[in-house]
């Protein structure tokens, strides 16, 4: 690692907080690269906690209760970077957070693995009718009956969004015999031999399991309403692990009272407790052949520390190197190092001439620039320059005079 203690600032003065019980693994990571100043919390913090805390963080970690608002990001005087562990960012205000220049990561693959192996698990727990029969044991009353009880093996799985979940459903459930169709807004190419089907009403038609991997936001909101349940099969089944705004949850509540579908799984909820031990509430309990969990989808031990191995280590490169890929809000740009320069990054609004302004002032200063690179999004405008350590100091206080400027700082 390229660094000049001169020039870039401490690691052991950056500030680090992590809420919700973000994985060990990533305080770790932090530790490990010299950053001594994290500090952890187990809940999500409301938002006159979190505007208040933040004053000061350089970089916030948080899973999917807490939320990022713009008086959050208003109040946030030194933030850098957002650390969403988890696969979305729908609880950031992304349109903030690029007006500030802060750059947003999050982790969306890394529990791929465990919400596809729970999703194979519930559609053979669901079409062998096992929480009925699960809770009568329970109560006391042997119910061995076969009526009702199926294999998966030669039925059709409809996948709703076949994107890094969803293909990952697929290729375990042709390996458990069942035939699988998909349906998703943009051409995929097929894993196996799963089948795209034309639009969603063909794929409720024909699936005897239907299973939801699509993002939260307008465009899904309610996409499984009462129009879209009543196009399903007879006796089918529905799996959502996917976005509590997806499904209209009282009208399927209504069609597995009346018997229309055989059964659902639901892990994620319009309106959630905030923390575990809290009351829930939803139409669904007690209903038969219906499994509710509390938003665990990507919940093991694995998942949790492969996301905060994959966010905190695009947080360090961030930091230590200047590297967005997987950004959010701040262009998408990795450069290598150059050894004996400083390197320097500078974000500002998307406006025309800024680089040719930046180069005209280090220019007539006599600053040399080694190594250089420009990167834009329809907001925001990335530079990375590498130049002559004797003339960093300057450089910096040129860059800060430039039109359009949101943030600039020596990395190294």
């Amino acid at each position: 690692m390229l660094k000049n203690e001169e020039t870039s600032y401490p690691r052991d003065k950056v500030r680090v907080l992590l809420l919700e019980n973000v994985s060990g693994s990533a305080a770790a990571e932090f530790t490990k690269g010299g950053y001594a100043g994290v500090e952890r919390h187990a809940r999500a913090l409301g938002e006159d906690e979190l505007a208040e805390a933040v004053r000061g963080v350089h970089i916030l970690g948080i899973r999917s209760k807490t939320k990022v608002t713009e008086r959050v990001l208003a109040s946030a005087d030194r933030l850098l970077a957002v650390g969403a562990f988890c696969i979305g960012v729908n609880q950031v205000d992304l349109k903030a957070a690029t007006a500030a220049g802060v750059a947003v990561f999050n982790a969306p693959y890394s529990n791929t693995r465990s919400v596809a192996e729970l999703v194979v698990g519930l559609a053979v727990m669901l079409i062998r009718r096992v929480p009925d029969k699960n809770a009568a044991a329970h109560r006391g009353v042997w119910l061995k009956e076969s009526q009702g009880s199926y294999e998966l093996r030669g039925k059709t799985l409809g996948i709703v969004g076949y994107g890094n979940i969803g293909s990952q459903v697929s290729v375990m459930a042709e390996a458990l015999g069942m035939k699988v169709v998909y349906h998703d807004v943009v051409p995929k190419l097929p894993h196996g031999n799963a089948r795209q089907s034309r639009d969603l009403a063909e794929l409720l038609a024909e699936s005897h399991v239907v299973t939801l991997h699509v993002p939260g936001g307008a465009s899904t909101r309610n996409l499984i309403d009462e129009a879209a349940l009543a196009r399903m099969r007879p006796g089918a089944l529905l799996i959502n692990y996917s976005r509590g705004d997806v499904v209209d949850l009282e009208a399927l509540a209504r069609q597995v009272e009346r018997g229309a579908l055989g059964g659902a799984a639901v892990d994620v909820f319009p309106e959630e407790p905030e923390k575990s031990g809290d009351p829930f509430r939803s139409v669904l309990q007690n209903l038969p052949n219906v499994i509710l969990t509390p938003h665990v989808g990507g919940s093991t031990e694995e998942a949790q520390a492969s996301i905060g191995l994959d966010v905190s280590s695009k947080l360090i490169q961030y930091l230590e190197y200047g590297t967005t890929s997987g950004s959010h809000t701040v262009p998408a740009v990795a450069l290598p190092p150059q050894d004996g320069t400083h390197r320097i990054l500078h974000i500002h609004r998307n406006v025309p001439g800024v680089l040719a302004d930046i180069n005209s002032r280090l220019s007539a200063r006599g600053v040399n620039i080694l190594g250089q690179y420009l990167k834009t999004n329809d907001h925001l405008g990335y530079v990375i320059l590498d130049v002559d350590t004797a003339l960093s100091r300057e450089a910096v206080k040129i860059l800060r005079e430039a039109k359009a400027t949101l943030k600039t700082r020596v990395v190294y």
